[in-house]
């Protein structure tokens, strides 16, 4: 072995031990977070390569800042139902780094929310939003109220309780919500008058995912679902492949998996499946979205229903069904660990060829080596989920400006921030000795970014 691959060596066992350290002390630190310590795992052990490389980062204790939140807020949200009992929810936000620019990231709205699940959201977001090109920093925020059967007037009840702490530690300039799972644009306009009741002023910046009446984006529906299929567009592209003619599957029947659908039918795939947390339909002869949209979008109905008017089709009780379907292209939309490692196996066996991950972290650690090492194409969340943030940015732009783009216009500027993030995580891939290794290439760029601002910020 020469001088030069020995010392490269001893730089990478320096840097294993280092991210083994730092990981075990944020396990120790952390010790019943098991989503925020699954994404810090996914990301971390990725960034062994740049740390060996660049050692500036570990001198200057880069992950282990980056590792722990800038700010965690934790309330209480009491409100009333319509039976005039008062109930109480938990609330979280949490501002993980503000190195690119003030927090932002959306809030969550589910039974399962917890503090946890809030962190690995807010952790992840740090590098999309990085990788977005855009001055945003990272954080997320939800609450365990499930909006599932609610009135009007209690969701709206509920958003007014929840923002009467939230405003306190958000604003155009500090931190800008969204919406995200369980949050529309019925929650967010609920939530964006009573901030503007609690601080007497209108600040369009403050929210977004918000009606077009009132400062949103056109696109911004869209964005994630589009965002997706523009990314995996781009990854097939790269390897001579496109969608036409491919069988996809579409987990979740959500805002993300509608407009993924739309547009992957656009771009010629045949789409066979769509499912909601109760189970999966599959229509062999291509999914009716109209009939989904219908269910989904005005009816809020059970995606059971669409055999009603496709008796053709087949309904599946069990959600997890829909990755027995064989397809050329799966697009997990639904939520984060819906893909293990023996359904990963499952997707080989039937023949997929590529993988496009449209919700937050859809698979686990074991299902993501299995596609990595099986050489499935494969568009992890953190790049290809980013579309709607991206709008996001997007729309606080045209906010400041006071000027709203056309649906044209945004969309071409999605599509261009989707290719650069594209290409900026194939590339960093390349550069890291993993080739074709979006997972790594994705988290080493949108990595690289932030250690470089904090860096240039001192230690704060």
């Amino acid at each position: 072995m020469s001088t030069i691959e020995a010392t490269l060596n001893s730089k990478k066992q320096q840097a294993k031990q280092y991210v083994k350290d730092v990981y075990h002390a944020t396990e120790q630190r952390n010790p019943h977070e098991t989503e925020f310590l699954q994404a810090v795992k996914e990301i971390v052990d990725s960034l062994i390569p740049v740390l060996a490389r660049q050692p500036q980062y570990m001198e200057s204790g880069i992950l282990e800042r980056l590792l722990e939140p800038e700010k965690v807020v934790s309330f209480r949200v009491p409100w009333v139902d319509d039976h005039g009992r008062v109930q109480v929810n938990r609330g979280y936000r949490v501002q993980f780094n503000s190195a690119l620019g003030p927090y932002k990231g959306g809030l969550r709205f589910h039974p399962t929310v917890n503090q946890s699940i809030v962190k690995f959201l807010g952790f992840e977001q740090i590098f999309k939003n990085s990788l977005t090109g855009q001055l945003i920093g990272g954080g997320k925020g939800g609450s365990d109220f499930d909006p599932k059967g609610k009135s009007d007037m209690e969701v709206m009840r509920f958003c007014q309780s929840f923002m009467s702490e939230l405003y306190q530690h958000i604003g155009p300039d500090t931190d800008v919500p969204a919406g995200d799972v369980g949050v529309s644009a019925r929650e967010i306009g609920y939530l964006f008058g009573q901030y503007k009741k609690l601080r007497g002023q209108f600040e369009a910046g403050v929210l977004t995912g918000k009606g077009l009446e009132y400062g949103g984006s056109l696109a911004r529906t869209e964005a994630t679902g589009y965002g997706l299929v523009y990314f995996v567009r781009e990854m097939l592209q790269d390897k001579g492949l496109d969608f036409n003619g491919k069988t996809v599957v579409v987990s979740g029947s959500g805002n993300v998996s509608i407009y993924a659908i739309e547009k992957a039918m656009e771009f010629g795939a045949r789409v066979v499946a769509c499912s909601d947390s109760d189970g999966c339909i599959y229509d062999e002869n291509g999914i009716n979205l109209d009939t989904v949209k219908k269910l989904k979008e005005t009816g809020n109905e059970r995606i059971s229903a669409y055999t009603e008017k496709h008796p053709n089709a087949q309904y599946l009780e069990d959600c997890t069904q829909i990755w027995t379907i064989p397809c050329d292209i799966a697009l997990p939309c639904a939520t984060q660990n819906e893909i293990d490692e023996k359904t990963a196996k499952t997707l080989l066996n039937n023949g997929v060829k590529a993988v496009g991950e449209g919700a937050n972290m859809p698979s686990t650690l074991e299902a993501v080596n299995v596609f990595v090492d099986q050489d499935i194409l494969f568009a992890p969340a953190k790049a290809a989920n980013a579309g709607g943030v991206a709008v996001s940015a997007l729309e606080m732009a045209q906010n400041g400006s006071k000027h709203m783009w056309s649906f044209e216009e945004v969309d071409t500027r999605l599509q261009e921030i989707m290719k650069g993030i594209y290409q900026n995580s194939i590339q960093a891939a390349s550069d890291y000795g993993t080739p074709d290794n979006l997972v790594a290439g994705a988290n080493i760029a949108g990595f690289m970014k932030v250690a470089d601002a904090m860096i240039a910020q001192g230690v704060i």
